[in-house]
């Protein structure tokens, strides 16, 4: 188990604004990762209403368990490593696992009986370092949507703000006012299943 803080910096780009930072920073598929992220919370979104966020994440075979919750700045991240066997149950609604993300999960009163896997989304990844953090480049897939994001990852709010927007000026990218995956997936299934 880890716990991080991160702070990260993010907008949605189109594809063509993608692809010509793709093509600045000399980025070809052999760049990219997959991964693939599974989110769980209760039919009321009792986690979503604390701004909190629940994941398994698979990434070269391997599952992470990470529950999400603000922070001062930025966000607490809690990692917990799972095998095979445990992520297979929570995708079928079974938290019969112990670890410090469920005792986490029960501090903040979320009922963990009534948490249930929503769905996946897709992502094909590549990093670099860039100005003192991490620039990631993100296509993602999920339910019947196709999104290309880029994040900057960093350790000082300040300077990475500053850094994130000269790139996006030097682009002539437009900010956008742009959620994390999370809230993107659960507000595109919300929209669609209300319509």
């Amino acid at each position: 188990m880890t716990q991080e803080i991160e702070i990260e910096f993010k907008n949605i780009l189109t594809k063509i604004e993608f692809n010509n930072m793709l093509n600045a920073f000399s980025i070809n598929n052999t760049h990219f990762k997959s991964q693939v992220n599974y989110y769980f919370d209760t039919n009321d979104f009792a986690l979503k209403s604390k701004a909190s966020a629940l994941r398994i994440r698979l990434k070269e075979n391997e599952y992470m368990l990470t529950l999400k919750q603000p922070a001062q700045v930025g966000l607490l991240e809690i990692h917990q490593p799972l095998t095979d066997e445990q992520a297979q149950r929570l995708l079928r609604n079974d938290f019969s696992i112990n670890g410090e993300v469920l005792q986490q999960l029960k501090k903040l009163h979320v009922p963990i009986n009534e948490i249930k896997y929503f769905g996946s989304l897709s992502t094909n990844r590549a990093e670099i370092i860039y100005g003192g953090g991490t620039l990631v480049f993100d296509h993602s897939h999920y339910l019947t949507i196709d999104d290309y994001e880029i994040e900057y990852e960093v350790r000082n709010y300040e300077t990475g703000f500053a850094t994130f927007q000269k790139l996006l000026s030097k682009f002539q990218i437009p900010v956008r006012k742009t959620e994390n995956k999370i809230q993107r997936f659960y507000n595109y299934k919300i929209n669609k299943e209300e319509s």
